[in-house]
Parts: structure tokens; sequence; C-alpha cells
């Protein structure tokens, strides 16, 4: 829940410091979802994340997407979409997008994503999912930023690096003035690019408790141990070794201890190459 309350703290201090420009701010998007503590709209089961363009007739939460798209998705030249990483996850802090076809959209994209100045910058590569916020934006050739913070929780440190984050975007579109720098993470202050495919989720082969040996953005090698996945059924059971595939920095790992089968445990990224 950073997003809406970041959306929040900018809607007090940015009247006093835009210099030029438009800037909408919704720190909700779909309040009978945020209401519920779900995804999904309780009136009609939907995943506001899931219907877009959306529909003028049709349920709720499809109203809610139709209206994003045709009124303010035209006003807007950039899109940020604060989000939270699900809960039972350690997540570092994070400007993300996706793969998009357009080379000139792209490059502008990871560019905007870069300038938040987060620890981390991620092009992430996943299935396509139908009717996502994302796509109909670029669809409008919008540059669209989704940022991640994980998982399900609220705290001070990392709502300050959120904010900050937020104001160092601003200031590289020219809507606030001031010195844009790399907000402190784990004591240090830096920033890296990465990209992750589908095949870097790594997947619990049985039912089980996850015991994670590392922690996001540690470097490993191929056969490091990520992690351990223990047997809920004997203690005479063998434990399963979770293993690096292949060199690469460890993007997020599951923090929740129990997991089912072929459930994902963690994922890994590698430097971006544009």
């Amino acid at each position: 829940m950073e997003g809406p309350i970041v959306a929040r703290r900018l809607i007090k201090w940015l009247p006093d410091a835009q210099a030029c420009g438009r800037v909408i701010v919704l720190p909700v998007l779909n309040p009978l979802a945020v209401q519920a503590w779900s995804r999904n709209t309780p009136l009609d089961g939907l995943n506001l994340n899931r219907v877009f363009p959306g529909r003028a007739d049709g349920s709720v939460t499809e109203r809610i997407a139709d209206a994003v798209s045709r009124v303010l998705l035209p006003m807007a030249d950039t899109v940020f979409d604060l989000h939270s990483f699900g809960p039972t996850w350690e997540f570092p802090p994070a400007a993300t997008t996706h793969p998009i076809a357009d080379p000139d959209l792209m490059a502008r994209t990871v560019r905007m994503a870069e300038a938040f100045k987060l620890p981390l910058t991620l092009v992430w590569q996943h299935n396509d999912t139908a009717g996502m916020f994302d796509i109909t934006a670029q669809n409008q050739g919008k540059v669209f930023v989704c940022t991640e913070f994980g998982g399900g929780t609220v705290g001070a440190d990392n709502l300050a690096i959120y904010e900050a984050g937020v104001r160092n975007a601003l200031i590289a579109l020219g809507l606030v003035e001031g010195k844009a720098e790399y907000p402190t993470f784990r004591q240090q202050k830096f920033g890296q690019t990465l990209e992750t495919r589908p095949s870097d989720e790594l997947k619990s082969p049985a039912p089980g408790i996850f015991e994670p040996l590392c922690s996001v953005l540690d470097e490993v090698k191929q056969g490091d141990l990520i992690g351990i996945l223990h047997s809920i059924d004997s203690l005479a059971a063998e434990s399963i070794d979770i293993r690096a595939p292949e060199t690469s920095i460890v993007l997020a790992i599951a923090s929740g201890a129990h997991v089912d089968a072929n459930e994902e445990v963690a994922l890994v990224a590698r430097p971006l190459k544009l």
C-alpha cells in the first residue's frame, strides 16, 4: 500500500514545488478493491489490471478502465503506476517496464524508469496478459513506468525511497526543480538496470517449506544455492536444493515459507542489453 501513501504525500508538496506542466494524481484507481484489500472488485469479481481498455457499458471495473483509457490517458504524456509487490516476497525498490515493439518508445521508457534512480530498473519480459493497463497506455504512445515495492508491508524506509524516486522522475520531466539523487537502500546509494525472462522463474518441484539462503540483489553463479525446500510430510525425506540456473542476480525471493508444487520461489535477472 505504499503507492496510495506516496500519492497523498505528492498532493501535499507538489503544488508549491511544481514549476510547469500538469500532474494528475489518483491515490487509488479502484477504491472498491482497495477497501476489500483485494486485487478484485467485490461487485463483479474482476481485476482492474485485466480488463483494459474497458467498456463504457460494462461492469463497474470495466467502466473504471474505460474512463481511464478514454478520458485520462489522452491527457497524459507519461504515466507512473505506483504498485506494491505481492506479499510473502522480498523484492527491491524497482521501476519496471517490459519489452516494447516500438524501439523509440522502448528507449524513452527505459530512460524514464532509470530517472527514478531506484536501486533497480527492470525490463520484465513476461507472458502477455490480456487487459493490462500498461499495454493500453503504450498502444496510445505513452511512456508508462510501473514501480514495484515488496512485499505486502509498509515501512518508513521504503516510503522514503518511493517518494524520492517519484520526485526524481518529476525532476527529469522538468516538472519540479531540484537535483535528482539516488535514495539510500541498505546503507548504499546505487542503481542498476536488469532484465528478466519467463525462464528465470525458479519454481518449487514439490510442496514444502522454502528456506531462502540469499537476499535480493545478491550475485550468484551457475549452480549456487539459492534456497532449500524442506518436506512437510516426513523428517526422513531428503531436502531439495534450489540452485541458480546461470550466473545472474537474485531479483526476488519468496519469504512466506510454505510453498505448493510448481509455485515460484525465486526470480533471477541479468544486466540489460538493448
